[in-house]
């Protein structure tokens, strides 16, 4: 085993034993005892929910936080709703998944070249983390960062996710103001590290029931981050 999946299980480790913000284990434990009518014969998760895919990855993806019933219930982050649906259909397109469905920790999916982890790792009511619990978490996604060591192309998914990276991989404080990526759909930054930085709607179904986010415009975002990978040379 690389020392990279050693120091990833031990993060992995450390996240499911996270009791750090009251307010959203006390939520994501109501609503594994509570679960939904459509899971009702789930043993739900119901602990923080650590990242999961490539030790060796080349593309990182940064999302928000798991859903109550999806990462929540599942265990494993963007897998049993439908952001993860759109998300494992996308990465299986472009050849980053072993398959394009992910439904349940034991469902044989794997990941090649790509890691896909959150800003926050427990379910957060109205899908809403607030500022303190984010900063709580932030040494989680540090701690990915530094090992994920061949890393070069990062996938933000929505601004809070955007922020968080830039936070967590350092720019934030580095970079004056204006000189911070901004987020918006399919705007692409080179960082001064040479890593490049592609922000992405995120699948939420506010964005993807409404059409502010559409399947063009999402296979767009991914078969970008295929090409940055594929052109990766050390």
């Amino acid at each position: 085993m690389t020392s990279t999946r050693v120091t990833l299980e031990r993060i992995a480790n450390d996240v499911v034993a996270c009791e750090r913000c009251p307010r959203l284990r006390e939520y994501c434990e109501q609503i594994a005892r509570e679960k939904k009518r459509e899971f009702r014969d789930w043993d739900y998760w119901g602990k923080p929910v650590p990242g999961f895919g490539d030790a060796d990855a080349r593309l990182l993806i940064v999302g928000l936080a798991p859903a109550a019933h999806g990462g929540n219930r599942t265990g494993r982050v963007f897998t049993g709703d439908s952001s993860g649906d759109w998300l494992y259909e996308a990465l299986h397109r472009n050849r980053f998944a072993s398959q394009p469905t992910s439904v349940e920790r034991a469902d044989g999916l794997t990941l090649s070249q790509c890691y896909v982890t959150a800003a926050g790792r427990c379910a957060p009511p109205d899908n809403k983390p607030t500022g303190l619990e984010l900063n709580r978490c932030q040494e989680y996604l540090e701690r990915e960062i530094a090992a994920l060591e061949r890393v070069r192309v990062v996938l933000t998914l929505g601004s809070i996710g955007h922020e968080r990276w830039l936070k967590a991989s350092g720019w934030w404080s580095k970079l004056a103001p204006r000189e911070r990526p901004r987020f918006g759909h399919g705007v692409e930054t080179v960082m001064p590290d040479r890593i490049v930085l592609l922000a992405s709607f995120h699948p939420s179904r506010q964005n993807t029931n409404t059409g502010k986010l559409t399947r063009a415009m999402w296979h767009s975002v991914f078969a970008r981050a295929r090409e940055l990978v594929d052109a990766v040379t050390d």
